[in-house]
């Protein structure tokens, strides 16, 4: 159903460092760069762009969604804390400690380095 989904960001270079570090994780890998983007795919996507970093075309201020948030199926609860750890040794900011939500799902959050609200998760099936 989606094929894409576009933060924006104030320093491309500083949040491209900061996905490259969080992605990494979940195999996720930057497969596009130009001037004003990043693009990140997992293999599986034939290279094909899933999740972007961009300054914003209008050339305005990125300002974040009140509401919105992306979340990252990290498939098991270890993966969650390693992610959650990371980013936060990257400069994140905690919106959500790890662990069970919503039954047995796991999950964390954080604010990436422009404040976007990201969550990683893992689903009670994978746990």
């Amino acid at each position: 159903m989606i094929r894409f989904v576009t933060l924006g960001t104030n320093n491309l270079k500083k949040s491209s460092n900061f996905y490259n570090e969080i992605l990494e994780i979940l195999s996720i890998n930057r497969v596009e760069e130009e001037e004003g983007y990043v693009g990140y795919a997992k293999e599986k996507t034939n290279n094909l762009s899933d999740f972007y970093i961009m300054k914003p075309f209008n050339k305005n201020e990125a300002t974040i969604g009140n509401g919105t948030m992306i979340s990252f199926d990290a498939l098991t609860p270890e993966k969650v804390n390693e992610i959650h750890k990371k980013a936060l040794q990257l400069g994140a900011t905690n919106e959500g400690d790890p662990g069970p939500r919503h039954g047995d799902h796991y999950y964390a959050y954080f604010r990436d380095l422009d404040g976007n609200k990201i969550c990683v998760f893992a689903e009670n099936k994978k746990i």
